[in-house]
């Protein structure tokens, strides 16, 4: 998963391509929305956002 996040970086520091950092931080906020959203106490007050 690390070098996942360094390849990413690498990638939008060689080709800057720094637009894309908003679409990555996007995805990330909802996968982790989307795992702590599955068995939590959380759940039933993330449901009533959407």
């Amino acid at each position: 998963m690390l070098d996942l996040i360094k390849d990413i970086c690498g990638l939008l520091g060689k080709r800057k391509k720094f637009w894309l950092l908003p679409i990555f931080v996007i995805l990330v906020l909802l996968g982790a929305l989307l795992v702590l959203s599955q068995g939590s106490a959380v759940a039933p007050f993330i449901y009533t956002l959407f």
